[in-house]
């Protein structure tokens, strides 16, 4: 795919680098000054109203009928819609953004993004975390069981995963106070707040067609169930997590908040950036066994700020680097496992990769893995390091599909600052 193609065959001005040019087109939900609510397409730093464009008639070629936009404000009646609707809107609008003789009547239809307050873009039905990434998994393992196997002896078998709570999970800027439980402190449980708060740089995978509870969803079948990609911080409070996780595993570590980012880029947008997954070694089970290029090429960061540094001015900093394309489980497998013991998929369900890291320093999706439980704690430009998270920190994450800068497409980001956490009503 050529950068000219990408970035000037469209009568909207798509600056260079963007991270939406004419061959992504991602869709979210955004609340428009006057406070009316709307799912729009991301082109350049424009975005078109969909529900607009589709009244004027320009839509009617393509599957507006399933609705772009529910009644309580979320892409999930057109993500049921399914992969065949989704390509076809797709292609009915780059059709559009590349006729210049729509430009007069759809001009007027843009708004600019950053005048959009951007929301959920699903209601999100189920959610389930994984836990995907071998270098994730192997460093958490040395870091917990430093004199036994990193890895426990199902963990190359089937991925691993917890079914989260999807009352908490929250949009892009959304503050995160800082949880409150029981932690071990002197050998012995005691109620405040956690000390060990951490991120977990994540990709998102949300459905689209449901599925029929009973009947399992291939390997093979996956894309077919599949609206698109978006990016996750799932928050972590260590300490909380380490002393609930034995015998059944996250509970109040995890689910006070699960941060979203606004833009959902369609499978059909990454296309281009699939890639062979790696070997998997033993061989997994004929439900698990996949052919193809069933991996995605994609680059993730995670970017810090103080509350210091935003009050002197200083710009986020980047903590890590890492790539996608070597997660050991894959999306694919992530969705036949879920449903193999007959449970059934909504749209809208969410369910993401566990934290990505990868095998060199500077490549961890958390803050456990990078400090290494804070024995090398992280250096900033305030002169302050962190090991967690202090209040008034604030996390960013951001990602992009390809490693050409001309013809890769962005993921988007999605950030959110700590803020202190509220006592139970007997603590006051």
């Amino acid at each position: 795919m050529s950068a000219s193609l990408a970035e000037t065959d469209s009568w909207v001005d798509v600056p260079p680098g963007s991270p939406f040019p004419l061959h992504n087109l991602p869709l979210g939900v955004g609340r428009r000054t006057d406070g009316t609510v709307g799912a729009f397409v991301a082109i350049g730093d424009q975005a078109l109203d969909l529900a607009e464009a589709a009244g004027t008639g320009f839509l009617d070629d393509s599957p507006a009928e399933y609705g772009l936009l529910d009644a309580g404000g979320t892409l999930n009646g057109f993500a049921a819609a399914g992969r065949s609707a989704h390509r076809a809107l797709r292609r009915r609008l780059m059709e559009l953004f590349t006729d210049r003789t729509r430009e007069a009547q759809l001009s007027p239809l843009l708004v600019p993004i950053d005048e959009l307050t951007m929301v959920l873009p699903i209601a999100v039905g189920d959610y389930v975390d994984f836990y995907s990434s071998l270098h994730h998994a192997t460093n958490l393992g040395r870091l917990f069981r430093p004199d036994g196997e990193a890895l426990m002896p199902n963990w190359r078998h089937i991925p691993i995963g917890y079914h989260g709570r999807s009352g908490t999970i929250v949009p892009d800027g959304a503050d995160i106070p800082r949880p409150h439980g029981l932690r071990l402190v002197a050998g012995g449980p005691q109620y405040g707040a956690s000390n060990a708060l951490d991120i977990e740089l994540e990709v998102g995978f949300v459905v689209g067609a449901p599925s029929d509870r009973g009947y399992p969803v291939a390997v093979a079948d996956a894309d077919d169930h599949l609206f698109g990609v978006c990016l996750i911080n799932d928050w972590s409070a260590r300490d909380i997590q380490a002393y609930e996780y034995q015998p059944l595993g996250p509970f109040l570590g995890k689910s006070f908040a699960t941060s979203m980012s606004p833009w959902i880029v369609t499978l059909d947008a990454l296309e281009p950036y699939r890639v062979e997954p790696v070997e998997q070694d033993p061989p997994v089970a004929n439900y698990l066994h996949a052919t193809g290029a069933t991996g995605f090429d994609l680059y993730l960061e995670v970017l810090v700020q103080s509350e210091t540094m935003r009050a002197s001015g200083s710009e986020p900093i980047v903590i890590a680097r890492t790539g996608f394309a070597d997660i050991y489980w894959t999306a694919a497998q992530q969705l036949a496992h879920m449903t193999v013991n007959g449970a059934s998929l909504r749209a809208g369900d969410l369910f993401a990769s566990g934290t990505v890291s990868g095998p060199i320093p500077g490549s961890e999706g958390s803050l456990i893995e990078q400090s290494w439980r804070g024995e090398r704690p992280i250096p900033l430009p305030d002169g302050t390091t962190r090991s967690f998270l202090l209040d008034g920190d604030r996390i960013t994450i951001r990602g992009w599909a390809g490693s050409d800068p001309g013809s890769r497409i962005g993921l988007g980001s999605v950030t959110g600052t700590i803020t202190p956490g509220h006592l139970t009503t007997t603590e006051h």
